[in-house]
């Protein structure tokens, strides 16, 4: 039984402990507030940023997922590098395997659908910086300090994502009054979603396949679904009015950005969503054997809870 540790307690940290626990695995959860442990899952606190303090709690470990999620955009510049710094150090004492929750904000402006291999050309500064934490794993790989590999995910869709962390899952109690829904860019520019249990299997799949490491993989996610597309699809399944979905115009979002740093930080990845935005999975399907859960699913389960609270 070998023993993981996953560093974050937020929908896909804590999917993925789930996972590990029912595949007989021994899992410790780091986070910054703790948790109630079980039997099958045990929960300590630890800041993240203290390099020291985290590879003290980490100990011994066969493999350690960096499931961390800094909530605030306009923090990442200070929050990360400390965080992306710790959990290198600690896999490194511990000498174990480092899985990395990746996403695409490191491709920048894509002229087509998005796979490991495509360049990571960002120039904007999320994705310049995240960008940089792969590098630097790399480098580290390099030296032969770490062994590490990391799952990219496009935007996240599942019943236990917050809405503040999704574009979908913030527009549900909107549909659910039948108001128009609002959303950021063009409603009908083609766009990858990952579900948050696909995410979590991929992440266990990276830590305990050796044929991962090394190198990054595309979660397994379904063909592209347009903002309008898929808030029609969660409308139908709520037994909502019809989405009537509209963009709300760059200017305006500009204007809210020169006084909410979130916004500001939104409008300098209107990349991901005044065009198509599409990951492209094929090869973590066709090596890893993962395929995404099928969408109509996707939709039931991210509607279920609130159809029940009616």
């Amino acid at each position: 039984m070998a023993r993981h540790v996953v560093v974050g307690k937020g929908p896909v940290g804590s999917a993925t402990a789930q996972l590990l626990a029912e595949r007989g695995h021994e899992v410790l959860v780091l986070s910054r507030s703790g948790g109630r442990s079980t039997e099958r899952i045990r929960h300590a606190a630890v800041d993240a940023a203290d390099a020291g303090a985290l590879a003290t709690a980490v100990g011994r470990a066969d493999v350690l997922y960096n499931a961390v999620n800094p909530p605030a955009y306009d923090r990442w510049t200070r929050d990360w590098p400390p965080i992306a710094a710790a959990l290198l150090g600690a896999a490194e004492r511990s000498a174990a395997l480092l899985v990395v929750m990746g996403n695409l904000y490191g491709y920048g402006r894509p002229s087509g659908p998005m796979t490991a291999d495509s360049p990571l050309a960002a120039t904007d500064v999320k994705g310049r910086l995240r960008a940089g934490m792969w590098a630097d794993a790399l480098a580290a790989r390099a030296a032969g300090r770490v062994r590490v590999t990391e799952a990219r995910a496009a935007d996240f869709v599942g019943p236990t994502v917050p809405p503040g962390q999704s574009h979908l899952m913030r527009q549900l109690a909107t549909l659910q009054k039948g108001r128009r829904a609002w959303v950021v860019g063009d409603p009908d520019a083609p766009h990858s979603w990952s579900y948050v249990p696909d995410v979590a299997a991929t992440l266990v799949a990276l830590g305990t396949d050796p044929r991962a490491e090394g190198r990054a993989w595309m979660v397994p996610t379904t063909p592209p679904r347009s903002q309008r597309q898929a808030l029609t699809d969660l409308a139908a399944a709520l037994g909502a009015h019809p989405a009537r979905v509209s963009g709300i115009p760059w200017p305006v979002l500009r204007a809210i950005g020169t006084v909410q740093p979130q916004m500001r930080e939104i409008v300098a990845i209107r990349h991901q969503w005044d065009q198509p935005f599409v990951l492209d999975s094929t090869e973590t399907t066709d090596v890893l054997g993962l395929a995404p859960t099928p969408w109509d699913d996707v939709v039931r389960a991210t509607t279920g809870a609130a159809t029940a609270d009616r």
